[in-house]
């Protein structure tokens, strides 16, 4: 089903699930974002595995046709305490293993990553692949419990993720930065500490953000630099009854820098 347009708009739908509950997207989301990172010249920066797809604490957002059968972009938040260290631990650690301990700290109150953020050339232009599906993924972090999120930033999403109220974390890396995932690329650490109330966030992006939240399931015509699209959001995240956040802090593990599954991925918002 190709893009359907309305009144001149682009028509989707931004839906949001846990990731083993819906495999067969799973696999649409890393088709795309593979398309994606292969066009601008990172190879082989996700793991080939894509052990994201069976991580209990994975939480993907998609925006698809409403149909379901074409996807032109998405995010992900992964939840401390899966059976996988957060993305910013793996691509950062054997830079830095004081990643480890933050990230331990914040993941006892719940923390999470906003991470593998995309969209398609189809849809390039209309704020998928920036603000509205991450509007949309600090929506739902407070559903799924956790106080916090980590995102691990290309130089031209700082602005971006700051109007959404993260805040630079200057204590890992240089002054918060590292070369990654390539030596003439920079990645920054971010964090916004209160998911709840995004004290530092932009009136524009908070009061967007609270009333995604109070809705859960709402169309709305989002607008960004004169260009419109029709939205369709489903993020209720109903499908929670097996989802204990406390267990998953419980069971964590502070994880060895020596370790040798950390072979660097995906930046988290790229």
């Amino acid at each position: 089903m190709a893009l359907i347009f309305k009144d001149g708009r682009p028509v989707v739908r931004l839906r949001a699930f846990r990731a083993i509950d819906d495999p067969k997207t799973c696999e649409r989301f890393i088709e795309g974002h593979e398309h994606v990172l292969t066009a601008i010249g990172v190879k082989k920066v996700t793991s080939s595995k894509n052990d994201w797809m069976y991580n209990p604490a994975a939480f993907v957002l998609i925006v698809e046709s409403l149909d379901g059968e074409r996807v032109y972009g998405g995010a992900r938040i992964h939840v401390a305490g899966g059976s996988q260290p957060l993305p910013i631990e793996e691509a950062t650690g054997n830079m830095d293993p004081k990643i480890f301990d933050l990230v331990w700290d914040y993941a006892q109150e719940g923390t999470g990553e906003g991470c593998g953020l995309w969209n398609s050339r189809e849809i390039a232009g209309y704020g998928i692949g920036s603000i509205f599906l991450t509007r949309a993924a600090i929506a739902i972090a407070p559903r799924i419990g956790i106080k916090s999120l980590f995102a691990l930033c290309a130089p031209y999403t700082i602005n971006l993720t700051k109007s959404v109220g993260y805040r630079q974390e200057t204590g890992v890396g240089n002054n918060g930065t590292f070369y990654y995932p390539k030596l003439d690329l920079l990645a920054t650490t971010m964090i916004l500490d209160d998911v709840e109330s995004l004290p530092l966030a932009s009136e524009e992006d908070k009061a967007a953000i609270l009333a995604l939240r109070a809705q859960g399931e709402v169309v709305r015509i989002e607008e960004l630099r004169r260009k419109e699209i029709e939205i369709h959001y489903s993020l209720q995240l109903d499908n929670l009854k097996n989802w204990d956040l406390q267990k998953m802090i419980q069971g964590m593990t502070r994880y060895d820098v020596n370790d040798q599954s950390f072979d660097g991925k995906e930046p988290s918002i790229f």
